[in-house]
């Protein structure tokens, strides 16, 4: 891996930081291991256009050992065996919409918002497509899905997936996230289930992304949770009354995590009830009640911290909720 052959080192104020987040040794000798070793190869088959027991077979008829860590859900799939690079997106199968490549923790946000059917949902952060193309799936395209993305160039790869995964119960809009709930709340447009994917600090992948190690910067940190809130608070106007919103982002900061649950629980107050997060994982940790002598309201622990080396994924971050007034 590129990361390897540069030898990239944490920074030292997130170093500093994770060792706060994990003050066990043990627990922080496990953590920095893992960054070091590549994660596994991981796909979601797509329903919308085979099954999991028909893509398995054909994939293992490429001689692709395949393995399927949660019996609930056998769309998620673990190619086992070594392949050759960009192998995974240059098969057929997957040129065909067969499959999406998708990290594991990645799919655990939509496994959490459990799409129903017929339901009207809103993808907030929608791009590059990995978990609309999820929802549209467990939909079976029924339904309706709104997913924004305000950038043009992120907005065709948006468009590109969805093509290729064969979905068809999808609205795009290119609308700043704040703005779009915003002109949908006017409109009197509500939604059983909303996903906010926030845009976050990113500490989640450093094994898979190198570019993090360069780009963390303790400022970005200090910024995002306003715009996360932002986004939060609109989408959260648009939810129906006993609708579910899921918010999720790929770092392990407080600040963006914890911090803006907390937020939002105390500004919508009787208005809002957070959930206790059901995930298929082994080893699942509690949201933090406290972070750098700032305190959290107890109901925070209800969210779920993934850690790389607990469950051998990315690093999550993942909170429901659900609006009771």
């Amino acid at each position: 891996m590129e990361r390897i052959k540069k030898n990239l080192e944490l920074k030292p104020l997130f170093l500093e930081r994770i060792k706060l987040l994990l003050p066990d040794e043990n627990d922080l000798e496990g953590y920095l291991k893992i960054l070091k070793v590549e994660p596994v190869r991981s796909i979601r088959c797509n329903k919308l256009k085979i099954s999991p027991e028909k893509l398995k077979e054909n994939l293992e008829k490429k001689g692709w050992k395949i393995s399927q860590p949660f019996k609930e859900y056998p769309e998620v799939m673990i190619v086992e065996n070594n392949l050759s690079p960009g192998e995974l997106g240059r098969s057929l199968e997957h040129l065909l919409g067969y499959y999406y490549v998708q990290e594991l923790a990645s799919m655990l946000p939509i496994i959490c918002l459990a799409p129903g059917d017929k339901e009207t949902i809103l993808d907030l952060c929608a791009s590059p497509g990995s978990k609309t193309t999820q929802i549209a799936a467990e939909l079976e395209n029924r339904g309706l899905i709104i997913a924004n993305e305000p950038q043009m160039d992120r907005l065709r790869i948006l468009a590109s997936n969805l093509e290729r995964c064969g979905v068809t119960n999808t609205i795009i809009t290119r609308k700043d996230g704040r703005s779009i709930c915003k002109d949908l709340k006017e409109a009197n447009i509500e939604f059983d289930k909303i996903l906010v994917d926030a845009p976050c600090s990113g500490e989640g992948t450093l094994r898979s992304s190198p570019k993090t190690y360069l780009m963390w910067n303790i400022k970005t940190i200090q910024n995002l949770p306003k715009i996360q809130e932002r986004l939060f608070s609109e989408a959260f106007e648009t939810l129906k009354v006993g609708g579910e919103l899921v918010y999720s982002t790929c770092t392990h900061a407080p600040e963006e995590n914890e911090g803006v649950v907390n937020d939002m629980l105390e500004k919508f107050g009787e208005r809002i009830k957070i959930e206790k997060v059901n995930i298929p994982l082994k080893k699942v940790r509690p949201g933090l009640t406290e972070w750098q002598g700032k305190k959290y309201s107890k109901e925070v622990k209800n969210c779920a911290r993934i850690y790389p080396h607990d469950n051998n994924t990315e690093g999550f971050f993942i909170s429901k909720f659900r609006r009771v007034k």
